[in-house]
């Protein structure tokens, strides 16, 4: 039994444990691209976005310390009986280099989520479009396609296809879902 934390609740535990102000903005597209997901995907909307935005709460603890191996384990144990099993099983599966093994829709749809900011942020600077509104689905298209695009970001973002949807539609959504004043610098990186 749980009784699930409020948005107000989860952006207090992000603002207290999470110091760096770019992976604050990046948890919060990545829960923005998840409510847009599962909205598409008939999901449940508050969770997702719960997902989404408590991904990386335990960033500071783990990866920041080089401590890769414990990247969402962390998270999921501070979170128990505040968020369902299914959210804490995808944030512990969110990061492909912790080997553990993505299952449900969640799951796979916090990984495509997750790397696609990248590749967001990554366009953005690349095209000298500093706001979300000036981004275009055949802009993400064509940085996707460059061989210099991460490969591991590229496999993250290809699990859309285990939820039924192409690479396209996921821009489509994320492009949709992220506030349209939202703005990215070369500090997001």
């Amino acid at each position: 039994m749980f009784s699930m934390l409020s948005k107000q609740e989860a952006l207090r535990l992000l603002h207290e444990h999470v110091s760096e102000a770019k992976k604050i903005k990046h948890m919060m597209a990545v829960s923005a691209i998840m409510k847009g997901l599962a909205k598409r995907l008939h999901m449940n909307e508050d969770e997702w976005e719960l997902a989404g935005l408590l991904h990386d709460l335990d960033f500071d603890m783990t990866v920041a310390k080089n401590e890769i191996d414990k990247h969402g384990l962390i998270t999921s144990k501070m979170l128990e009986g505040k968020l369902p099993k299914e959210s804490l099983h995808a944030i512990q599966t969110h990061d492909l280099r912790v080997g553990a093994k993505p299952e449900t829709f969640m799951d796979k749809a916090l990984i495509a989520s997750d790397c696609l900011w990248y590749l967001i942020v990554r366009t953005s600077i690349a095209t000298s479009n500093r706001n979300i509104s000036q981004l275009k689905v055949n802009m993400l298209k064509g940085n996707f396609r460059d061989k210099s695009f991460p490969k591991h970001f590229k496999k993250g973002i290809m699990m859309c296809k285990e939820v039924n949807l192409t690479p396209e539609e996921l821009f489509r959504i994320a492009l949709k879902s992220l506030p349209q004043d939202l703005s990215i610098d070369k500090s997001d990186r």
